[in-house]
């Protein structure tokens, strides 16, 4: 048997046993419905929470990025505006 024909009866006895649950649940299906969407909004104001805490992490690493590579740069520059001088004066002798 393949892999593949196993994952898909896995899934397919995951989706199986979900809609019997829902069906044989205790609650009437207001209350289910109730439920699932109470759970779900739970779900999301969590990965909302660790959502924006990983972009202001990134953001924070990018501006220390930004920073470092605009130091560099000047401090490339100038070396490169010494060097010129150096040679433009050594032309001019």
């Amino acid at each position: 048997m393949s892999s593949g024909k196993v994952v898909l009866g896995l899934l397919a006895g995951v989706a199986a046993g979900a809609v019997a649950g829902l069906l044989f649940a205790p609650d009437k299906g207001s209350g289910t419905r109730k439920k699932i969407i109470k759970k779900g909004k739970d779900y999301e104001k969590k990965l909302e929470k660790k959502f924006s805490k990983n972009i202001d992490m990134a953001n924070k690493k990018f501006e220390n990025i930004k920073a470092e590579v605009t130091d560099f740069t000047k401090k490339n520059m100038q070396k490169a505006e010494q060097v010129k001088e150096q040679v433009t004066e050594q032309v001019k002798k």
